[in-house]
């Protein structure tokens, strides 16, 4: 039998775009990607998603993340100032030019993110929030991790190569979701097309910006190590998409096959209500974070004396870091683990079995602030190595003389002997910590 011409070519079409799906997820080792519903969170497509990946620039959707949440909680504005160090200064392009000395808006910071990409911006923003960039990036990691982006993490503010700074394509479009759902009011950032510093412009990377119908963010990000990367956001018809696509040869095949992936499953898509699909990390709106004072540490507990029982609770000696002596301390919170908002039906049952169960817990830390006690989990979490492995950490309130404070803790220890024995795997670190039972 033979076709009509237009449907010979139709079918030829559509072979090309499904192949080109198909090719791009196997002939490139790099490649990794996945288009989720963003009004369900059901996965419509997914090829390597959770394969570890290098996040290039895609980083500074989170170093805007962090802005956000000041900017929300009150710390600062959008007209509050960020100094620039001769550090951020010297960051490699992309960049627009900073000098040490100068200083530019949040407003403008934000600005300089999401078009030009711009590391100098991202390091500056990164000294002016954290104190250092480690810092920054390890505050970076923990609300990764209170966002349910499990395999994330951060060791700069600007996406240029570090070894051990990995996510995976979910990760990224969890993120994705949770800056749509979480800042609203500053979404939109997002979709600026230009920016203007100092009398030169520059435009948003985004080329699919404004060219492929309902595409209203996110940001691109490109090393040699990471490939070209993308994250896209979709809302058009009622439906509400992200897509994440990591590893691409060049940007032009990367942005062909994001809009080819938009065009294929954006109609898959619910036309629900919107629903909370992230959950909120808690941010508080009058935490003060010690590492946002340059020079200041954010000190663990001194060891409990050997010499007292492990099995009650003595009085508790809580560290007061020097940036949050004279703040108010945020209201009391229920403890809360570090278990992915979205994740498998598997991962949620061993999760929520591990966060509930009795047994021993390791704790590192108690300090005023959630936000530092999710700090000093990752930092301990990436010193630790497999010590902790098996471990999930959490966080827990106490009040002591009319304040609340805040335990960092690792749970999921069957015995007595796992956790001491944990414990003085960490101690050979350098890390203190004691070992209690709950």
């Amino acid at each position: 039998m033979r076709l009509p011409g237009k449907i010979l070519t139709a079918l030829f079409l559509s072979c090309l775009m499904v192949f080109g799906v198909i090719g791009q997820a196997s002939a490139n080792s790099k490649y990794a990607g996945i288009v989720m519903d963003a009004k369900t969170g059901k996965v419509l497509y997914e090829s390597n998603a959770d394969s570890l990946r290098y996040p290039a620039s895609l980083t500074k959707m989170m170093t805007a993340y962090m802005l956000f949440e000041a900017m929300e909680s009150g710390r600062i504005s959008k007209n509050s100032r960020i100094p620039v160090s001769r550090n951020a200064a010297a960051e490699p392009p992309t960049n627009i030019a900073l000098k040490p000395g100068d200083s530019l808006t949040v407003d403008q910071a934000i600005r300089a993110l999401v078009t030009r990409s711009a590391n100098d911006v991202a390091t500056a923003v990164a000294e002016f929030l954290g104190g250092s960039e480690s810092k920054f990036a390890s505050m970076m990691t923990a609300k990764a991790r209170k966002l349910g982006m499990s395999r994330t993490t951060f060791k700069n503010a600007h996406g240029l190569p570090n070894s051990k700074q990995k996510t995976t394509a979910r990760d990224m479009a969890k993120l994705s979701i949770a800056l749509r759902e979480h800042y609203p009011q500053y979404y939109s950032y997002f979709q600026t097309s230009s920016f203007t510093y100092k009398k030169r412009r520059y435009g948003n990377h985004n080329r699919l910006l404004g060219r492929v119908k309902g595409v209203d963010g996110i940001k691109t990000g490109y090393t040699r190590a990471s490939g070209f990367n993308l994250a896209s956001s979709v809302q058009a018809n009622g439906r509400s998409i992200v897509a994440v696509v990591m590893g691409g040869r060049t940007s032009r095949s990367r942005d062909a096959h994001m809009a080819d992936l938009i065009k294929r499953y954006l109609n898959n898509g619910s036309t629900g209500r919107d629903r909370m699909l992230i959950a909120k990390a808690p941010g508080g709106a009058r935490t003060a974070l010690a590492a946002m004072i340059p020079g200041s540490e954010v000190p663990l507990p001194t060891d409990r004396p050997e010499a007292q029982t492990l099995t009650a609770y003595a009085p508790e000696q809580p560290v007061k870091a020097a940036a949050v002596m004279n703040t108010a301390v945020p209201r009391p919170r229920v403890a809360v683990a570090a278990v992915d908002p979205m994740p498998t039906a598997s991962t949620n049952a061993a999760a929520t079995e591990t966060a509930s169960m009795g047994g021993w817990v390791i704790q590192v830390a108690s300090l005023p602030t959630e936000d530092e006690a999710l700090m000093v989990l990752a930092q301990t979490e990436q010193k630790a190595g497999s010590v902790l492995a098996r471990a999930v950490p959490i966080t827990e309130t106490f009040e002591k003389g009319g304040v609340v404070y805040h335990r960092a803790r690792f749970v999921g220890f069957n015995s007595k002997s796992d956790a001491w024995g944990a414990c003085a795997s960490l101690k050979k670190k350098s890390i203190s910590c004691y070992a209690v039972q709950q």
